[in-house]
């Protein structure tokens, strides 16, 4: 039975694909960051488990467990993450360092803590990143920077993972049905304050927060799609699911960089002066 290990399982994508992945005969350990999300997840079967990702003890336990019952480890899922968003200068450089402690750091460190298991195993790391970090947009622009590391980083593991037989997979979602646009909004109103230069965008800044929301493809659905692209062979290097998740990337490939800004500027309400 292959074994797959999930970050961010406490609700929406992660949670999907912990369901999927065990449907489809995988042995599950599903990872939370909060008690009661790893009391859920254990009631449903998974063998659960508290992670912080960003806390080098927790991953030294966890590998350290791994070895011990499966000496190796098939997939590795990097979904945990969250999306920082209100004006880039708002937030300033804590909220742009918090973000990519979660979203690129610990995608770094996951791996590594566990890339002997990986190794031998000869197995596969997925990681979820964003179309966001293809086609960038106001409001959201620390999150789009952490999307756009993670596709770097997940070309460089690509090649550098390679002559250890582990495969590296990055997938671009689009607007997936899940609590992010939820947790967006409440993190925008954080940071948004009321002697903000961008107040009078409030509303924008939150319509960029629910963006992802959007005609949204369920979670299931894509649970669904990213197991079928685990199983092709070979495995493909990016793969992109969900509403908007190849139009949107075409917009940023073909569209003239004055237009594309001209369409996301009146889309946020940045074409008056302030």
């Amino acid at each position: 039975m292959p074994t797959v290990l999930i970050t961010g399982c406490s609700s929406g994508i992660g949670r999907a694909l912990a369901d999927t992945f065990r449907d489809a005969g995988h042995e599950v350990w599903a990872t939370a960051r909060k008690p009661e999300d790893v009391e859920q997840l254990a009631a449903a079967g998974f063998a659960a488990r508290q992670l912080d990702v960003n806390d080098s003890d927790d991953l030294a336990r966890l590998a350290e467990e791994l070895e011990d019952r499966y000496g190796g480890l098939d997939i590795l899922i990097n979904n945990a993450g969250y999306g920082a968003m209100g004006p880039l200068l708002d937030g300033g450089v804590d909220a742009i360092r918090q973000q990519f402690e979660t979203n690129v750091f610990a995608l770094v460190g996951v791996t590594r803590a566990l890339f002997s298991l990986l190794r031998r195993a000869r197995g596969l790391v997925v990681n979820i990143g964003s179309v966001s970090g293809v086609l960038v947009t106001p409001f959201a622009g620390a999150y789009c920077a952490s999307k756009a590391a993670v596709h770097a980083l997940s070309d460089t593991l690509r090649l550098e993972l390679a002559p250890f037989g582990i495969r590296v997979m990055e997938v671009q979602p689009g607007a997936i049905a899940s609590q992010f646009a939820s947790n967006a909004q409440r993190q925008a109103e954080q940071v948004l304050a009321v002697d903000s230069p961008w107040w009078p965008l409030r509303e924008h800044v939150q319509a960029r927060a629910r963006a992802s929301q959007d005609k949204p493809t369920s979670a299931a659905a894509f649970a669904k799609g990213l197991l079928g692209a685990t199983r092709k062979v070979p495995t493909p290097a990016l793969v992109r699911l969900g509403n908007g998740s190849t139009a949107l990337p075409l917009m940023a490939r073909w569209l003239p960089q004055r237009l594309l800004d001209k369409v996301l500027r009146k889309r946020f309400g940045l074409l008056r002066p302030l």
